[in-house]
């Protein structure tokens, strides 16, 4: 989906922003993700989904990252990893884009999450930012949508700041920290997409 040539070795996918790389991980990665989450179980535990068996080992992530590299390739997602610039080699954050849609509607999902020995220094909205330019850019979509939990002021905030709008609410959305939970439901909207009929138009 990136289009541009890259080592063996090189992600398929990077992006830099002043502070930060945000790429797709490779095998290389695995460990890197198992320690961020294992490091932020608690933290994340209030606003994440259940978790497989293993999650939180390199093994479950050297099986994932395959599973999410093919997806990228096929267009469906773009599940990225968060990192300094100047280390590289410690994840501190993810930001995702899945459920891509093309045709007529040309959007998708945004989710994401910070270290919490990361927070407050404005690196979530950085790294946001940045893969929201890249969905609307190199991907072309037209929607990136993001939905949080009512409780999670700080999303809420973050979004705002980025220009997303609150289109609704969501009664018991999704299954989170053990229930199914309400969901206030965002999108922000490309106003520059350019050849909109021809891309919205099935091949």
């Amino acid at each position: 989906m990136s289009g541009t040539e890259r080592a063996p070795t090189e992600p398929i996918c990077t992006l830099l922003t002043d502070r930060l790389v945000v790429f797709l991980p490779m095998r290389a990665h695995a460990e890197a993700i198992a320690d961020y989450f294992a490091r932020n179980s608690k933290h994340l535990a209030p606003w994440s989904p259940p978790r497989p068996a293993g999650f939180e080992t390199p093994g479950y992530w050297r099986g994932r990252i395959a599973v999410q590299q093919a997806a990228f390739e096929e267009g469906r997602a773009a599940q990225l990893v968060i990192a300094a610039r100047s280390d590289e080699h410690r994840v501190i954050g993810t930001v995702a884009l899945t459920e891509i849609v093309r045709g007529a509607l040309r959007a998708c999902t945004l989710g994401y999450g910070i270290d919490h020995a990361e927070q407050r220094k404005g690196l979530m909205r950085e790294a946001v930012a940045e893969v929201v330019r890249f969905a609307f850019g190199t991907l072309k979509l037209h929607r990136v949508m993001a939905n949080y939990l009512p409780t999670n002021e700080r999303s809420g905030e973050l979004l705002r700041s980025l220009g997303f709008v609150v289109e609704g609410y969501a009664r018991d959305y999704l299954f989170i920290d053990g229930k199914f939970r309400d969901h206030v439901l965002t999108s922000r909207v490309n106003d520059e997409l350019e050849d909109a009929a021809a891309l919205c138009t099935p091949g």
